[in-house]
């Protein structure tokens, strides 16, 4: 079982951009998913999360209103919505996912037992 990103891409900054986690193996019922950007510099916390059980989401305070995260259960998907981009928004996002709740329980990488390959988001003039 894995996680599979899709998505990001290359935009100005203040345009959106939109990447997908698809489980792969698994389904997403009774799964927390977060998304977690890695760049150098960066602190290594996730930006967003969802919970499978009753759809809860987090939000790090850096994309508190810019970015969405949801989810499709008919499909399998997760999907992070990241409007507004900023140049430090910049990163490889790596989707990942464990069973379990999560909401409110901070960005501990190590919760996470499945991790994808990652897609880059770059925000630039």
């Amino acid at each position: 079982a894995h996680v599979v990103e899709s998505g990001g891409g290359l935009v100005q900054p203040g345009g959106p951009l939109s990447s997908s986690c698809a489980p792969s193996g698994f389904p997403l019922v009774g799964y927390s998913i977060p998304w977690f950007p890695q760049a150098p510099g960066r602190d290594g916390e996730g930006v967003s999360r969802i919970n499978d059980v009753d759809g809860s989401t987090d939000y790090a305070d850096s994309v508190k209103g810019r970015f969405t995260i949801s989810r499709e259960s008919a499909a399998n998907m997760v999907y992070l919505q990241m409007n507004s981009l900023k140049p430090e928004d910049t990163a490889v996002y790596y989707c990942a996912a464990t069973r379990g709740y999560y909401r409110g329980r901070g960005w501990d990488e190590t919760f996470y037992d499945l991790w994808g390959q990652g897609t880059q988001v770059t925000v630039s003039s």
